[in-house]
């Protein structure tokens, strides 16, 4: 059954926007297993909706890690993830990935000598993720965060921060500390469309006493 058009864009459809196809709803991409995407986050990019895809670098699935990103997010062009198959080992003579090449180098390594793994990489619901911003593996990126452009995230982020710099740092909350988790327990991007389009008015230009008023 199609989207009611009176209720927003339709989730499913991978460009949203017509007449720009830079913009892509990502969760309609043929995303791999080890990937999940929520509802209505989107990627805009002038290389087109593939670059998405070509910007998850380092993902194996034999690792088993995920890269989990939540509803209505905002990634700008270049954003990219770094998983956890591009983690070298630091506590040995070398950190060259010898056991990758198989042949004559396999089943000469023991368990323990496994490269680093920093579990799955999960990114919030109404995440915005700035121009050319890099996150590295095991990243937690709280609901309502933002990463400046050109930023290298290599710690988590709390819920409604911004960050920015390399190595990213806190450059402010974005509401007082008493406001996230009441932000939090609405959850308006878990609401139908519907609601959604009734309450734009305080999603985007309110404040949570607007929207606890509509829960």
């Amino acid at each position: 059954m199609a989207a009611d058009p009176s209720f927003g864009p339709d989730p499913d459809c991978l460009h949203p926007v017509a007449g720009h196809s830079r913009i892509t709803f990502i969760r309609n991409l043929p995303l791999p297993p080890n990937v999940e995407v929520g509802a209505y986050t989107y990627y805009d990019d002038p290389a087109g909706p593939e670059a998405f895809l070509d910007n998850i670098l380092y993902h194996f699935a034999f690792l088993g890690d995920r890269l989990r990103i939540g509803r209505f997010c905002a990634f700008a062009a270049g954003t990219r993830f770094l998983m956890n198959g591009g983690n070298h080992r630091l506590d040995a003579p070398s950190t060259y990935p010898f056991v990758i090449f198989g042949g004559a180098w396999a089943g000469r390594f023991p368990e323990e000598m496994a490269f680093p793994n920093r579990g799955d990489t999960v990114i919030g619901n109404d995440v915005w993720l700035g121009y050319d911003s890099t996150i590295l593996p095991g990243i937690r990126i709280g609901d309502g965060a933002v990463v400046a452009a050109k930023s290298v995230v290599t710690r988590d982020v709390p819920p409604y921060a911004i960050v920015a710099g390399n190595p990213a740092t806190l450059v402010r909350m974005r509401v007082p500390p008493d406001i996230a988790p009441r932000l939090q327990a609405v959850a308006w991007w878990d609401w139908d469309a519907e609601r959604i389009t009734r309450c734009l008015p305080a999603i985007s230009g309110g404040d949570v006493a607007a929207l606890e008023a509509e829960v």
